[in-house]
């Protein structure tokens, strides 16, 4: 049993488990054993869960699962926490895996594997090009061949002159072009989202140490900091050098009052990193890709991990709010990982990591 960070009173944490949209009782109910759901800004969920694989089915006693009648490659399968009447999901794909697990001295086990829809978007590289597009109107062509549809809330350029897929799946692809104009993606059932980091909003969810919050461990790190980022290039059309730099004005209204990293090191020994590995044709492509990596470096200053009791709304985007931990790291995070998981002795717990540009204090 746990209690969810709204409830004063205690539910049943076993996830509600859907297989080809239909809820299959028992399989939550009594066969699950572990269960895990991870989501990170790479934009792929993915999920694992075993099951006890012996005991009474059809009137005989046997494997539960070697009929393929349940657990199949190519079900679907949902996860749902929460206690009843504010149930939420935490996943829904396809099963990708099966695994047999037979121990010494114990029941055997069926672990079933499974990723979301953007399992499709890896499994094929391709070398291509696209001329005189925007990240917008590339990323709609790269969706659409999979039968999904985007929404794509990005800045940047307004066209590329040229952008080249070389040896990469779609989803590396996708990854990439939304890292270089500062956004995320993720799939929700069968539409691709890309969104700039600084608006995406999955809501906030507030927990307090020696509460909800079960533990906590945070590090304020200066060694990737940068008060400075140089992107270099060359515009062949006007037949000139790039050189694009962006410093901490760039991440200035995310801070919220907070000391940035870059701040720190500017007192102490500033320190430019030059970005040599792109290859920027305009003066708007470098800034852009400027922007995007001093931000990606400073809101990663104050980085943390932790645990609290299971929380359904807790996902990668969501503003978490961490009181009762004192004034240098009490306040607000980006979640960029959260893990649920699910087992006999703890429960439904989730698991996260979480960032921000700065310090109080």
């Amino acid at each position: 049993m746990t209690n969810a960070p709204a409830q004063s009173t205690y539910y049943a944490s076993r996830p509600r488990l859907r297989i080809d949209g239909q809820l299959v009782a028992n399989l939550g109910d009594q066969l699950l054993q572990t269960l895990l759901v991870e989501e990170t800004t790479l934009g792929l969920f993915r999920c694992e869960a075993s099951f006890i694989n012996w005991g009474p089915k059809d009137s005989q006693v046997g494997f539960q699962f070697f009929d393929r009648q349940v657990l199949d490659f190519g079900k679907t399968i949902a996860v749902e926490f929460g206690p009843p009447g504010e149930t939420g999901p935490v996943f829904a794909g396809r099963i990708s895996g099966l695994e047999a697990s037979f121990p010494g001295g114990g029941n055997p086990e069926f672990l079933i594997l499974a990723e979301d829809h953007f399992q499709d978007f890896r499994m094929e590289r391709r070398t291509r090009t696209f001329e005189d597009l925007s990240d917008s109107d590339v990323i709609q062509q790269v969706v659409s061949a999979y039968g999904m549809t985007a929404q794509v809330d990005v800045d940047g350029p307004s066209s590329y002159r040229l952008l080249a897929q070389v040896n990469q799946s779609d989803l590396a692809f996708l990854r990439e072009r939304a890292a270089a104009v500062d956004a995320e993606l993720w799939i929700d059932d069968r539409t691709v989202y890309v969104q700039a980091r600084s608006r995406r909003n999955h809501g906030t969810v507030s927990f307090t140490y020696g509460k909800e919050l079960v533990e906590f461990n945070v590090l304020a790190d200066l060694s990737h900091q940068r008060t400075a980022v140089r992107v270099s290039g060359w515009d062949v059309s006007g037949k000139k050098a790039i050189d694009e730099e962006v410093s901490s004005s760039a991440i200035q209204a995310e801070l919220g009052g907070l000391r940035g990293g870059s701040a720190v090191l500017e007192a102490l020994s500033p320190h430019t990193e030059r970005v040599s590995l792109a290859a920027p044709l305009s003066s708007d492509e470098a800034q852009t890709l400027a922007k995007a990596s001093f931000r990606r470096r400073a809101r990663s200053f104050v980085r943390g991990r932790g645990t609290v009791n299971g929380s359904a709304r807790l996902r990668v985007g969501s503003a978490i709010e961490l009181n009762n931990i004192g004034d240098f790291f009490a306040g607000t995070y980006y979640v960029t990982m959260a893990r649920h998981t699910f087992d006999l002795e703890n429960g439904y717990r989730t698991i996260f990591h979480a960032e921000r540009p700065g310090i109080g204090g």
